[in-house]
């Protein structure tokens, strides 16, 4: 069954001030826009949205995207995650029931809109609930802790998330599969987890996404073949920076042959 626009996709993409690594950083510029920017402009790339908003709890990343037109939301400084910021301005919008909502990582400017239209396929099955994507990666980078790993089950949904080296290769193994940080959830999902305590499994390893797990609420996974680049840093930054002027060069020379 193929997948239509009639079911309400709608995006969101958190963007917070304060980070911990990287103050300010959906602010930072890329190619003379903000980085937030970038990831609404890719995003918007995916035509199964109905419509793609901005979720921040700063006035001065409110007022930017104003000034560029994007749709944003001010919410709560209080979110300890971007699921809680994203569920407050779902809400703010009344958005209906049915909906299906993406939480789109704000420091992923160069994120391939593919992967989207990968993470919402699945929502034609009415069963599935949440899904995420995880790639194929070498043991070598399964062995990095700030890498999140996936195990999955024989019909592709996770039976758990970690930072250590999952499965443990007691015989040699290519099955690493590392996270990759997409969410997509049906609205009545997502409220769902808002009203869970932490689990005891996600403290311990400081992923929500186990809240699910704990809660009994199945992860569906898609395995996908592109890749991006999180910035968490300012040497992640120039190196995005960097990319991009590759692309426009090339671009530029396209136009011009």
């Amino acid at each position: 069954m193929p997948l239509t626009t009639s079911i309400p996709f709608y995006g969101f993409i958190p963007a917070r001030y304060a980070s911990t690594r990287f103050p300010g950083k959906a602010l930072a510029e890329i190619c003379g826009k903000p980085m937030f920017w970038h990831v609404y402009t890719r995003a918007k790339k995916c035509k199964l949205f109905k419509k793609i908003y901005l979720a921040t709890d700063h006035q001065l990343i409110f007022q930017k995207a104003q000034e560029l037109n994007i749709p944003v939301i001010l919410t709560s400084s209080t979110h300890k995650s971007g699921t809680d910021r994203i569920l407050e301005a779902a809400e703010k919008l009344a958005l209906p029931s049915e909906s299906v909502i993406a939480n789109i990582q704000g420091d992923e400017p160069l994120i391939n809109p593919e992967m989207l239209k990968e993470l919402l396929a699945p929502f034609k099955n009415k069963d599935i609930q949440v899904t995420t994507l995880a790639k194929k990666i070498s043991e070598k980078d399964a062995e990095n802790p700030n890498q999140v790993k996936v195990v999955i089950d024989k019909y592709n949904f996770a039976l758990f998330f970690s930072r250590s080296k999952i499965p443990y290769p007691r015989n040699k193994s290519n099955l690493f599969l590392g996270h990759i940080g997409l969410y997509a959830y049906r609205y009545t999902a997502l409220k769902k987890f808002a009203c869970l305590k932490r689990g005891e499994l996600e403290r311990i390893e400081s992923l929500e996404q186990l809240r699910f797990l704990e809660n009994q609420i199945p992860i569906y996974i898609v395995k996908t073949n592109y890749t991006s680049i999180g910035v968490d840093t300012p040497e992640d930054l120039e190196e995005v920076k960097q990319i991009l002027k590759k692309q426009e060069n090339i671009n530029e020379s396209n136009v011009g042959s």
